[in-house]
């Protein structure tokens, strides 16, 4: 039992940040139908700039974790103004492959930087952080995740429901004709969401990193599996993404605990493939329905 419920408190962290992560690919999708397949190297990105902030520049943690954060966030602005808004009008497909030919780029200045070696933090997060549930010992790692997480989604929460940007956004995802025709910026929008989405990939980046290491590779697979998580939880919904999150981490988790480690990564492919078979617009996706 007690097994059991330590794996369910790290797979609930790890599934959360999954599940920020993947609520970044769902804002872009709304707002603009672009499957961002460069993904898994923003998580990247966000990781090694933390990593050479904390070790390379001396930067305090607090320091790096901010700077990062702000540098993620204008790198999502830059995305979308120099790549993605010469494409608007264009075929979808179009943009679709950019962020295929982005995410190839993006690896490959990480490689050339970086290399393909697998990279680690050293210890920084106090012992104290760390908490002690009967039997069950949670890392101080995982304590910092969950409450980042929750930090996260308090602000998204605040941020959507209470700003004017948040409601324009919801806006645009909701109808974007209605929205231009009420004035809303629709472009602004654009980049807001990629700005945002940047910033949760990076952030879910920095924190994977400090669990699992710092590897181009790894990461960027851990950038594919947003896919089962969006799939599973409904491509257009951002609370789904978050329980669908939650649900692949602890699928992943229970997996490597009881059956196999090696396993663990095949498991969210096989969630996505009978999703699509039983339920292709996830447990909370809107179901189209076409008048002909």
């Amino acid at each position: 039992m007690d097994f059991f419920l330590q794996l369910l408190v790290n797979g609930t962290c790890v599934g959360l940040l999954y599940g920020i992560s993947a609520m970044g690919f769902v804002m872009i999708f709304k707002s603009s139908s672009v499957l961002n397949f460069a993904h898994g190297e923003l998580l990247a990105i966000g990781a090694f700039f933390f990593l050479a902030l904390v070790t390379s520049a001396g930067l305090p943690v607090w320091a790096a974790f901010i700077v990062t954060m702000t540098g993620c966030f204008i790198l999502g602005f830059i995305i979308e103004r120099l790549f993605l808004r010469p494409l608007i009008g264009e075929k979808l497909i179009f943009v679709i492959m950019l962020t295929v030919g982005l995410a190839a780029m993006f690896k490959g200045l990480i490689l050339l930087i970086w290399g393909g070696s697998l990279h680690t933090y050293s210890e920084f997060l106090p012992a104290s952080l760390g908490m002690k549930l009967g039997s069950i010992n949670i890392d101080p790692v995982y304590t910092a995740t969950l409450i980042i997480s929750v930090v996260f989604l308090l602000l998204f929460g605040l941020f959507f429901k209470k700003s004017s940007q948040g409601i324009y956004m919801r806006s645009v995802a909701d109808n974007q004709k209605a929205a231009l025709s009420l004035g809303v910026h629709v472009r602004r929008v654009f980049a807001l969401s990629w700005a945002i989405a940047a910033l949760v990939a990076c952030m879910s980046g920095i924190v994977l990193g400090i669990i699992n290491g710092v590897n181009v590779h790894d990461l960027s697979a851990i950038g594919l599996k947003v896919f089962p998580v969006v799939i599973l939880g409904g491509l257009d919904s951002i609370s789904g993404a978050i329980i669908g999150g939650i649900i692949i981490g602890l699928l992943e988790t229970f997996t490597g605990g009881y059956l196999s480690p090696s396993l663990r990564d095949v498991v969210p492919y096989i969630v996505l493939v009978f999703i699509l078979l039983i339920k292709p617009y996830g447990l909370f996706g809107l179901v189209e329905i076409e008048r002909v």
